[in-house]
């Protein structure tokens, strides 16, 4: 009987393990998810700061689709640098107080 006990609790045991394996690889998907859908926020606000501010410098609304999309890019690249810096930056804050 107490063999039999123990396999139950060892089932129970395995059946819990799979339930938290299982929410693990769903949290997981869910961050990368949230990330990606937080790149994609950035690359459309940054596409519209840059359209805004084309449309502010003109009179006339005439946009030069090829020079925006010049720009829009620019931007992005700017933006990665700066996140780039302050990881950076905090990687060395990290090490020096590690140290």
């Amino acid at each position: 009987q107490t063999e039999q006990e123990l396999k139950e609790v060892v089932k129970r045991q395995e059946e819990k393990m799979l339930q938290l394996i299982d929410k693990s690889g769903e949290v997981t998907r869910l961050t990368e998810e949230v990330s990606q859908l937080k790149r994609s926020l950035q690359h459309a606000e940054t596409r519209a700061k840059v359209l805004w501010e084309e449309m502010q410098g003109q009179e006339k609304p005439k946009v030069d689709a090829d020079y925006i999309q010049e720009r829009v890019l620019l931007r992005q690249e700017l933006d990665k640098l700066r996140v780039l810096l302050l990881e950076k930056e905090d990687e060395k804050l990290r090490l020096s107080n590690k140290y």
